[in-house]
């Protein structure tokens, strides 16, 4: 079995700094969810590590959050793709919690439900340093992609060693799969 573990923000929907607050607001990029189905029709285990520090700002309540999910879990279906498991964190960058990224609590959790699967070999793709650095903490594979913040995170540098950089989560889904 095959695991890849996808930030949401940036890597699967449009991202904003002002954060995405309603189902409405929550827009898939182009590509992202056929990406998705793909994987998962390829044979992979797809999960979802998202910090949704707006539940904690007051921003959209967690039925909110459930209804965005939705949303999203139902579009890759209906792709004929699926994704397996979603762990947020709601919590905020001071509350002193161990699933914020680019802590590796949320990948922990993940791979801790699939112990037949060696960490070394799980992609985490996401836009930003922390998505990385969260991914490599727990053993995985980092991949960049340079949709939402991506670009922004490519500029700056310092991403961990290792790192693939692909221009958007179907060419991720390439690079995993080719």
């Amino acid at each position: 079995m095959n695991l890849v573990i996808l930030d949401r923000d940036g890597v699967i929907n449009f991202d904003s700094d002002n954060y995405i607050k309603t189902v409405d607001e929550w827009q898939p990029i182009p590509g992202s969810i056929e990406a998705i189905a793909e994987l998962s029709k390829a044979g992979f285990e797809i999960c979802v590590a998202t910090n949704q520090s707006g539940l904690a700002r007051g921003y959209f309540t967690p039925k909110t959050l459930t209804a965005m999910h939705t949303k999203m879990t139902s579009l890759v279906t209906e792709a004929g793709g699926n994704i397996s498991l979603i762990e947020h964190c709601p919590h905020g960058p001071d509350d002193g919690c161990n699933c914020r990224k680019p802590l590796p609590g949320m990948i922990e959790s993940i791979l801790s439900k699939y112990p037949e699967i060696n960490p070394e070999s799980v992609y985490v793709v996401g836009d930003s340093l922390r998505d990385l650095q969260a991914g490599i903490a727990a053993g995985c594979k980092a991949l960049l992609v340079k949709t939402g913040k991506g670009e922004r995170t490519l500029e700056k540098g310092g991403l961990p060693e290792g790192t693939v950089v692909c221009e958007d989560l179907s060419a991720a889904v390439n690079t995993i799969t080719g």
